[in-house]
C-alpha cells in the first residue's frame, strides 16, 4: 500500500521514514492564508483545531487524481500544524524579529501544538472515502536566555516551523516537557495516523516499505 504525502515538510517526511514508511511526496500548493481568510469570512474565527483540520483537508484534496501522469493508487495524507498560546494561533514566523518576539513571550511557559490530519482512500485511482482527526500536545519551554534566543533565531531553524520551535533538532533542549503524542509536536501524530489508516480498513503494517 502506498502513502502519498501532500506536504513538503521535511519533519513529516522524516517521521514517516522513521516509522518504516517511504511516502510519495506530492506538493499541494494550497494558498493557506487565503483559505483561512475565506473560511473565517464565512464562519467566523477558527479555533486552532478547526484551522489545522481545514488546511490538512485542503492539502489532501488538492492532489487527488494523477501524479506524474499515473493515477494515484493508495492513501493520500494531508497535514497541518499550529501552535497556540494565550488564545493566539502562531504559525510559521518567517521573519527573525517575529521569531525572537515569540520566544521571549513563550519561554518558561506552556502552549499547545495542534496537528491536523486528513486521509483520503484513493485506491484503484479513485476516491473511496476520507477520514480526519486533530491531535494536540502541550509543550512547556525552558526559561531560555536572550542570548540563547538570539543564537537560535540566527540559526534559521525556527523561521519556517509552527510556533517557531522544533523538538527534534536545535530547539529540543529548550523544551522541558511534552504531554501527548510526542510526534504531534514534530508535525503529525503517528498514533492518530495509525487510527485513521485502520478506520479506512487498511492494516498499518501494510504501509511499511522501508528496510
Amino acid at each position: 500500500m502506498r502513502l502519498y504525502l501532500a506536504s513538503t515538510s521535511p519533519a513529516r517526511l522524516a517521521l514517516l521514514r522513521a516509522a518504516g514508511i517511504e511516502p510519495v511526496v506530492v506538493p499541494s500548493h494550497v494558498d493557506e492564508p487565503a483559505a483561512v481568510l475565506a473560511a473565517e469570512a464565512e464562519h467566523g474565527p477558527l479555533t486552532p483545531q478547526a484551522m489545522v483540520q481545514l488546511l490538512a483537508r485542503l492539502k489532501a484534496e488538492a492532489v487527488r487524481g494523477d501524479h506524474d501522469g499515473e493515477p494515484i493508487d493508495g492513501l493520500i495524507l494531508g497535514g497541518d500544524s499550529a501552535f497556540a498560546i494565550d488564545d493566539a494561533i502562531h504559525g510559521k514566523p518567517h521573519l527573525p524579529g517575529v521569531a525572537r518576539e515569540r520566544w521571549r513571550a513563550q519561554r518558561g511557559r506552556t502552549g499547545h501544538l495542534h496537528s491536523g490530519h486528513w486521509l483520503i482512500d484513493h485506491r484503484d485511482g479513485r476516491e473511496n472515502g476520507a477520514v480526519g482527526a486533530a491531535a494536540v500536545a502541550s509543550v512547556t519551554f525552558a526559561d531560555v536566555t536572550d542570548d540563547e534566543i538570539d543564537a537560535y533565531v540566527a540559526s534559521g531553524e525556527p523561521l519556517e516551523v509552527a510556533g517557531a520551535f522544533t523538538i527534534d533538532s536545535l530547539g529540543g533542549p529548550f523544551i522541558t516537557r511534552v504531554e501527548g503524542d510526542p510526534s504531534t509536536v514534530v508535525g503529525l501524530s503517528l498514533s492518530t495516523l495509525r487510527d485513521l489508516v485502520r478506520r479506512l480498513g487498511v492494516d498499518w503494517t501494510s504501509l511499511w516499505n522501508r528496510r
